[in-house]
């Protein structure tokens, strides 16, 4: 089965991200979309959902030129 490269969780980062219900600063990597906050149990977002074109150094093998270059427009 092949894996697609851009899940090695060795290229993961990770951002701060203040809770909005008590500002606390939340630990968000790359593959995740929400995380509840440490302090509170809030729900804590990203600001916009990355796909993987946006953050994949193997996207565009992944994806195949023409659909990579698709979704690159549509950014």
């Amino acid at each position: 089965m092949m894996k697609c490269p851009g899940q090695d969780t060795r290229k993961l980062k990770a951002e701060i991200h203040p809770c909005p219900k008590c500002g606390y600063g939340v630990e968000i990597f790359s593959d995740e979309a929400k995380v509840k906050c440490y302090k509170c149990g809030e729900l804590v977002y990203r600001e916009k959902t990355p796909t993987c074109i946006e953050w994949c150094s193997a996207a565009r093998e992944c994806l195949g030129e023409e659909r990579w270059q698709q979704l690159k427009n549509d950014i």
